[in-house]
This record gives C-alpha cells, structure tokens and sequence, in this order.
C-alpha cells in the first residue's frame, strides 16, 4: 500500500493524469496503450510438442491450445493397440508501437498447428496394476476407439469439428493449421486476416465418423482487437452468430467402414485504407468534406465557422448610399 501511495503522490508531482495512474496499476491486460508516452511493447509466447507412442494397454489424451482468436482440441481414447506421432507448434506474438515523431502500429499474428498420425486396433485389455489387489486381480479395459479433433478461429468465425468413435480400426493421417494476422498503422491503414484449414486422410473399420464446418455470417476480421473480447466470451458471440445466421454450414455423418480424404481451407481478409486529411477539406459545393453541421443539436451556431461554401459576388451592392 505504502509503494502505491508513494508511486501516486511522485505521478502527481510530474504530472501524470489519472487515466495513465489506471492504466499503470490496472491488471495485466491484452493492451496497455496510453499507459506511457512513447510506448513499445513485445509479446512472443511459443510452444513445440513432438511425440511418439506405441505400445498396448488402456489410453485417453487431451490436448488443447489457444493464442489469440484461435484455439485447438484433441482427444483420443481407447484400448488395444496404438502407434503414434504428433508435431504440434503454437505462438502467440504481439507488438506495440507507439513513439512520439511517427505513425503508431499495433501488429499481432498468431499460428497454431497440429499434425498427427495415428494407427489403432481395438481390443479388450486385461492390465494388473500396481502390487495389490489390482496385481492379482487385473482390471479389465474394454473400450471402442475414439478420436475428436476441432479447430476454431473466432476471427473468422469459423469452425471445423472432426469425430471418430465406436471404431474398431483406425488409420488416419490428420493436419489441422489456424493463423490470424493484424496490422494497424493509425494512419492510414489497418489489415486483418483469419485463416484455417483442415486435412485429412484415414481409414476407419466399423465406426461412426464425423465432419462438421460452421462460418457465421459476421466475422471480426474487421476488429482490431479480437483477443481483448475474452472478457465477452467470444464463445457466445461465435455460437450466437454462427448458429443463428451462418454463411457456411457442413454437417456429414457416416456408418461403418470407410476411406476418406478431405481438405478444407477458409481464408477471410480485410483491408482497409482510412483518408485522414491534416485539416477539414473545403468543398465548394456544400462544406466541409465528411462534417456534418446540420444535424446533433449540438451544432447549432457552428455553421458561420465551419461553412465554406464558395462566395458568390452580389449583382449590387447589399448597402447603397442615401
């Protein structure tokens, strides 16, 4: 306490305004912007996971990622055998620049990636564990293999679903990638790209297969910054418009055995070039470009200021003599 009242007393003292106190001591937050003058700010979180895996017995693993507006589950269960790889790669980065004597940027691009081959065989397991009861008395796994993998990026409100379960054989090569790119130069320019993409190729003996792919109408390609919307569940927002008004629905279910390849890509860009002139540009025809003064009450008494419609000579004097 006695840290933060000195530290309020010396911003008094320089002359720091009460936003800047708030932005210094709020908490940890997506952006800091105004919390000082001439600010620069790096973020660069990454993560690498490579696994490998064969054996027999009982397994369930999970796995989930997110950075940014993009998040990634998988899940896999069953009992038999099993002979796996898995490459997985997340990064989560930001820069902010904000100096005196040139044009702020704010920059973010966030990647994860997820590639997986996996060979499974069911089969009841009779597994004795430990040196107890269990050692004398093996514990008996009898489950049907299962594999669900989806992919969101809530940037472009987009979602791809793959599932797999009460299969007796699985053989799948699966590659799963969502980037999101922003850039924003204050002036003029600001760029927004969301992407994902799913691949897949398997073989699938006596199970129930599953792909989904939703797109909402409204995407956030447009925002600038998608990940300060954690505090309004993004979730929600892509449940409620993606479900209520999607532009892309795909819903596939198949029974049995099957060979199946499928590649799906979505890419939504969005580029906007902002005109922000010094000053109000002067129209001949009707005022000032893009300055309305006609219409908040507000206004009232502004137009002899900011009305520069061109002068127009009298045909006679206004004013004659007596």
């Amino acid at each position: 306490m006695r840290k933060v009242i000195v530290l309020l007393a010396i911003m008094a003292l320089i002359g720091v305004s009460a936003a800047a106190v708030s932005d210094l001591l709020r908490p940890e937050g997506w952006y800091t912007a105004g919390a000082y003058p001439d600010e620069r700010a790096y973020k660069n979180v990454t993560f690498n996971f490579e696994q490998s895996v064969q054996g027999s017995g009982y397994w369930m693993t999970y796995r989930y990622a997110k950075a940014g507006a993009l998040a990634v589950h998988d899940y896999v269960h069953g009992s038999g055998s099993i002979d796996n790889e898995v490459v997985m790669y997340v990064q989560d980065s930001l820069t902010e620049t904000h100096p005196y004597d040139a044009d702020w940027n704010d920059y973010l691009e966030n990647c994860i990636s997820l590639k997986e081959d996996n060979v499974m065989v069911y089969s009841p397991m009779q597994i004795a564990i430990g040196t107890g009861y269990y050692a004398a008395n093996p514990i008996l796994f009898d489950s049907l293999l299962k594999e669900k993998i989806w992919i969101k990026n809530y940037r472009a409100a987009t979602s791809m679903h793959h599932e797999i379960e009460y299969a007796h054989g699985i053989d799948k090569e699966v590659d799963v990638l969502a980037k999101e790119k922003f850039n924003h130069t204050y002036d003029p320019e600001f760029f927004g790209v969301g992407y994902i993409q799913m691949k897949v190729n398997e073989h699938v003996d006596d199970g129930r297969i599953h792909f989904g792919v939703l797109k909402g109408a409204i995407d956030r390609t447009a925002e600038p910054y998608v990940a300060a919307y954690e505090s309004r569940t993004p979730e929600s927002f892509f449940a409620k418009n993606a479900w209520k008004n999607p532009a892309i629905e795909i819903d596939e279910d198949y029974f049995g055995t099957y060979d199946i390849v499928k590649n799906m890509t979505l890419e939504t860009p969005y580029k906007l070039v902002q005109k922000n002139p010094d000053w109000l540009p002067c129209l001949c025809d009707g005022g000032y470009d893009d300055f309305d003064y006609r219409q908040p009450a507000w206004y009232k008494g502004m137009k002899p200021i900011f009305d520069c419609t061109c002068y127009k000579v009298p045909s006679e004097a206004e004013f004659q003599g007596e």
